[in-house]
Formats: structure tokens, sequence, C-alpha cells
């Protein structure tokens, strides 16, 4: 976190911004008996370095990559970044997941866009690949509303193995058209074929799948693709780690007709 000091003068500035004339002012509202009186029972200040190790000592009480191979999927997965590239991120063309709009200007992050584009599109087998979404969530509920907007239906399989936070998002996403989200149960850490085939049906715009799923597990996708498309509707495939790529045959050529996710 960024130290960002404040001096008397600009505490001045924000109250009266505020419409306030003090402190004491700003919490007039506050009931006196709900006021603390006494000084918070906290230990003195550190220094820098002594809170460096302190925390250095508290974080060692962890069980981290370093100390076990975890094989929970959720997400969780180690991953090696190059020291450049938190500098790269910090420069101002990446903070924001917004496409730049004046060319004449943004040639360079253009050009790493259109680089990022290329190299998911490889990775995926997907012929176009849109880079401005927030996150994996995002990126799944944008795929079931085009999934609605491409079939005129409002009915949705989701797997109850992708991940929770992905499952709240397309929810959210999908709650102001009112559409039917129905889940898709799963048997000994995979998908259901048999639930699936008695779920699926003509009405039903998509089925949202994650492999690897939450549980770590990988999915047999060609066979989630023929039920599905037996009866015209689209496959979302989500791939939560992105580096499962380099080594698992890709989504396009597995039957996905829309990939989302984290990269």
């Amino acid at each position: 976190m960024r130290y960002i000091p404040i001096t008397e003068e600009q505490k001045k500035e924000m109250l009266k911004e505020i419409g306030a004339s003090s402190f004491e002012d700003l919490i007039e509202s506050v009931p006196q008996n709900l006021r603390l009186k006494d000084k918070l029972n906290i230990p003195e200040a550190m220094s820098e370095s002594e809170l460096e190790d302190n925390i250095f000592h508290i974080a060692k009480k962890n069980a981290d990559f370093y100390s076990m191979k975890p094989l929970i999927g959720a997400g969780a997965y180690r991953h090696f970044i190059p020291e450049a590239e938190k500098f790269l991120l910090q420069r101002e063309e990446f903070w924001t997941c917004y496409t730049p709009y004046q060319p004449e200007l943004s040639q360079g992050t253009l050009q790493s866009i259109f680089e990022y584009q290329s190299y998911i599109s490889r990775l995926t087998k997907m012929e176009v690949v849109i880079p401005s979404i927030y996150d994996g969530a995002s990126a799944t509920a944008e795929a079931a509303l085009m999934s609605l907007r491409l079939s005129h239906k409002n009915k949705i399989i989701v797997s109850n193995l992708l991940h929770p936070h992905y499952r709240e998002t397309v929810k959210t996403y999908l709650a102001p058209h009112e559409t039917e989200i129905i889940d898709l149960p799963y048997k000994n850490g995979l998908v259901d074929m048999e639930k699936l085939k008695i779920l699926i049906g003509e009405d039903v715009a998509s089925v949202i799948i994650q492999s690897p799923n939450f549980f770590g597990g990988l999915e047999n996708v060609v066979k989630i693709s023929e039920i599905v498309h037996s009866k015209s509707v689209l496959l979302i495939n989500v791939i939560v780690e992105s580096m499962s790529l380099g080594i698992l045959k890709a989504p396009g050529e597995l039957g996905a007709d829309i990939v989302a996710g984290n990269a």
C-alpha cells in the first residue's frame, strides 16, 4: 500500500468541502455513548525495518506454495511472475481494461493488446478475442449474455463445478434479464453427464462449464459438447487457469463455442 500523507491544511480543506468546521462537527451525529473516550489498546509504532521483520515472522506461519504442493483446484495455483511484469503493470496504459480510443497516442498499447489477442487466439483456437473485460468472472457473465443475444432464449445451465465467485457474478449480471439459471450437478468430481442429458433442451441458450474445474478435475469437454450441440445449444468453456492451455488441447478444438476466463 502506498503511503499517502495528509497535512493539517489538507484536512481543513476537506472539512470545508463537506461543510464541516471541525472534526467534532463532522461526527456530531454520533451519540456520545458510542464514541471512544480512551486510547486504542494497540502497541507503539514500529520502525519500518521492525514492521517488515514482524510481518515476515507472522507470514511464515502460513502454509504457502513453497512449503506444500497444493492440488486443490479452486483457482489457487503457483505461477512464476517475472520481476519486470510488476513495473510494466504500473504504467498508466495498463491500469484499466479499457481499449485506447486515440490510436495516434496509443500505438504501443494497441500493439501489446494485439499481441495478447494473438497468443490467446492460438491457445484457445478461437477466431475472435476480446481483451477488454475486467476479469474471468466478468468475462463469463458477458459470455452468458452473449449466448442470450445469439439464441434469443432465456435459460442457462451452469455447472456446480464453476468457481463460486464466477457463479455469483453470472447471477448478478443475469438478474435484470430474469434469466432462469439451472444448476448442473456433478458426480465423482466431474459434470454428471446423465443429469446434463435430462436438463438440456432446445429452450436452453447455453451450458457453462469450467475445465479444469473448481476441484481441479479435467472435464470431458468433447462428450459435453456432443450432448449440448445435439440440442442446438451453445457451450461456454471457462478457463480459470490459463496456463493449462499450454498443456491441454484447446477448447476451440474440443467443441466450445465461447471461451472465457483469466489470462
